[in-house]
């Protein structure tokens, strides 16, 4: 096979990886080791399952952490940062490999084997970067849950996953207060069906916990132990699964998204080249949190596969090492560190954006080539104001935990491209972008027609397999939404202007996206129809200056006369948020729980979400014609008037 030829442009680039994409990604492959080379770049005979570099070996550990041990040992690797415990400690490629086979040994004593599962409940700290190369390093497929969800949440995940070993914490901490996570997984293990083998607890003195004896053990212990460990990378199929990780869906059961071995570590390395411009030695700066698939691809694994320092940070945006207020505390580790990439979300610059404007100059920034963005729409004023402020390139994109990388940016590290304010860009390499009409899955093909916007396949490498033991879920739900056509939703509305940049308009169905946490409506809902005193619930997210949206949630009570006492409708608003914290986590929490006599529905008896976004959001409403009780939808415009 011989290689695609080079490029003289970013078109050329992403015409040879739709036109030639055997080629293309052959030449990217070149990017990373193999243990044994593959025998088929991509396998697309069962449509829509797309299996990459079939009859290839290689290892994800190995990438990231192993095969920079000879050149670059000494050189800084993982930079564990808390604002929280006001810590700061810097692993080197050599330190980390030490590390990660502690913890492999520690999960193999365990019981741990290639193909079982490890769940891991932490909270930003290195020993969770390690728990997660541990896993990649033996073959054992990690599962990592958002440390801040709640017991509910956290079951359903157990019972979906089935994990032989659980990873997790004393406590995580947020803005100085410590949030114990021990208890909230013994609850979780007691209302899961499935109850692991052992948990394996990192004790950092936050808060008290207590131990299962024979089940709880702590890594202090077991990583004295196996202080001197020895592990192999474990020769992984290219198709083997790496890591699985859960997204909200539109029904109340999460989506088990699963990602593979060799497709996923090509992606990265690719991305961190040609989207990030990361290079060996520099330093990349990701503000996310490990539960989120950004998390992945650009704290932990993306950055090292590049040979790249990665920093890993525990805090608020806020907040300085001291535990004093200090807006300047990511620019001072912009300085420090010399970090030439940094990924960040637009709610965490909005917050930044309340903050003495002079911190932006206080900092020696000059290392600083760009600041990415993502996980929520960047509105333009924003994006304005922290590229004015940094004087450096301020690049969106859009991706989703299904995609594993952007989907939508401007890939300055093939060729220069200009970025426009309010759009993430153009498709990126081996992602063919459609937009479709709705109801006749026609293509639209005119500048600035609003459509749904959908990938052919076959997807790249790094884009999802499957969902976890669900095929038929994966094909349903994502492949046949549109009459006629077998094509991926991302159940975005998007239009694509006369330059080819797209421009993201929102969800077309019902997840909603506050400070870049996906959260299901319906998740939400079904947990406030569990309080005793509900009768009817629809959850709407509505548009927010700060996290881009929030919940906002109208109840209909089984004694409407609590309505009309504010007192008693004061407290049930407080017991039902608090029934959410308890059921999903504080992130799911509505903004308000507004009570009302009836929701507004069409006489067919079907909620009208969509209309109670509108009224929410200060928007007309549209064709309300088909409404059962036009009385239920005035009660909304009046509430929010109030």
């Amino acid at each position: 096979m011989s290689p695609a030829p080079t490029p003289v442009s970013y078109a050329d680039f992403y015409r040879q990886s739709i036109d030639q994409p055997d080629a293309f990604w052959a030449e990217q492959a070149k990017l990373i080791d193999w243990f044994k080379p593959f025998e088929r770049v991509c396998n697309y005979d069962n449509p829509p399952f797309a299996r990459w570099f079939e009859g290839g070996q290689t290892n994800l550990c190995h990438n990231a952490v192993d095969r920079h041990v000879k050149e670059r040992a000494n050189q800084a690797a993982l930079i564990a940062i808390s604002t929280e415990t006001g810590t700061e400690k810097t692993y080197t490629f050599n330190d980390l490999h030490r590390e990660v086979q502690r913890m492999a040994a520690s999960l193999k004593s365990l019981g741990v084997q290639k193909g079982d599962r490890v769940l891991i409940y932490m909270p930003m700290v290195a020993d969770a970067a390690f728990a997660m190369l541990a896993c990649a390093r033996i073959g054992a497929i990690h599962c990592v849950v958002f440390g801040g969800f709640a017991s509910g949440s956290l079951a359903s995940r157990i019972d979906d996953a089935t994990p032989k070993v659980i990873v997790s914490a004393d406590a995580g901490s947020r803005g100085g207060k410590p949030t114990p996570y021990k208890h909230l997984l013994d609850e979780a293990i007691r209302l899961a069906k499935h109850k692991p083998d052992a948990v394996l607890l990192s004790d950092r003195q936050l808060a008290p916990m207590d131990l299962v004896a024979g089940r709880d053990h702590l890594w202090s212990e077991l990583r004295q132990q196996h202080i001197d460990a020895q592990v192999p990378c474990e020769p992984m199929n290219s198709t083997d699964i790496s890591y699985t990780i859960y997204t909200s869906g539109t029904t109340g059961k999460p989506k088990g998204v699963q990602r593979d071995t060799a497709g996923y570590t090509v992606a990265l390395a690719a991305s961190m080249q040609h989207i990030f411009g990361g290079r060996a030695g520099e330093t990349f700066f990701a503000t996310s949190d490990i539960g989120w698939v950004v998390g992945h691809s650009y704290i932990v694994y993306g950055p090292l596969i590049a040979g790249m320092a990665t920093i890993m940070y525990e805090g608020l945006p806020t907040q300085g090492l001291d535990g004093q207020p200090d807006g300047g505390i990511w620019w001072s580790l912009v300085e420090k560190y010399k970090v030439t990439g940094m990924f960040s979300a637009p709610t965490a610059v909005r917050v930044l954006k309340k903050q003495d404007p002079a911190l932006l100059k206080k900092y020696d920034l000059s290392s600083l080539r760009a600041l990415y963005l993502a996980g929520e729409p960047l509105d333009a004023p924003t994006a304005r104001w922290i590229s004015e402020g940094l004087n450096v390139p301020i690049i969106d994109n859009y991706w989703q935990t299904e995609t594993g990388w952007p989907l939508l940016t401007v890939a300055n590290g093939v060729a220069p491209m200009a970025s426009k304010f309010g759009s993430p860009g153009v498709p990126m390499y081996g992602y063919n972008v459609k937009l479709l009409h709705e109801n006749t899955g026609e293509e639209l093909t005119q500048p600035n027609e609003k459509g749904v916007v959908v990938l052919d396949g076959p997807t790249p490498p790094g884009f999802m397999q499957t969902i976890w033991k669900d095929d038929a879920r994966f094909v349903n739900t994502y492949w046949k939404s549109i009459p006629g056509k077998l094509v991926y939703n991302t159940f975005d509305w998007g239009i694509r202007d006369e330059d080819g940049y797209y421009f993201i308009l929102g969800r077309t169905d019902d997840v909603i996206n506050v400070a870049g946490h996906r959260l299901g409506t319906r998740e939400i809902e079904e947990s406030i129809s569990g309080h005793a005193a509900v009768a009817e619930v629809a959850v709407v997210g509505v548009a927010d200056n700060l996290k881009g949206q929030v919940a906002m949630a109208f109840v209909v009570l089984k004694d409407a006369r609590a309505v009309n006492d504010p007192a008693v409708s004061l407290q049930l608003e407080r017991e039902i948020m608090k029934q959410v914290d308890g059921d999903l986590g504080a992130v799911a929490r509505p903004a308000r729980v507004r009570f009302v006599t009836a929701l507004p529905k069409t006489r067919s008896g079907k909620l009208l979400r969509r209309v109670i976004q509108a009224v929410c959001e200060g928007r007309d409403a549209g064709d309300v014609t088909s409404m059962d009780d036009p009385g239920a939808l005035q009660q909304i415009k009046d509430l929010m008037a109030s």
